[in-house]
């Protein structure tokens, strides 16, 4: 599995997902309750990203542990 490739493309969606972020806080038109309802999906998104790849990378060291076990 190409990690790298996988980092790099998650990388680019977060780098997205930040420049939302900055966007919405310097809408001054946004009062605090309108920022932190646009924030809220933007910041789940983030967190599902990174919790995806986190899983992604048990996953390759997994399948490689079982595949280095299964050489022994």
């Amino acid at each position: 599995m190409n990690i790298e490739f996988i980092e790099a493309k998650l990388g680019e969606i977060t780098k997205e997902l930040e420049n939302e972020v900055m966007s919405i806080l310097m809408d001054e038109s946004l009062d605090k309750k309108q920022t932190n309802l646009h924030m809220k999906p933007l910041t789940s998104t983030k967190q599902i990203l990174n919790n995806a790849l986190d899983s992604i990378k048990m996953v390759d060291k997994l399948g490689r542990e079982k595949i280095e076990e299964s050489n022994e």
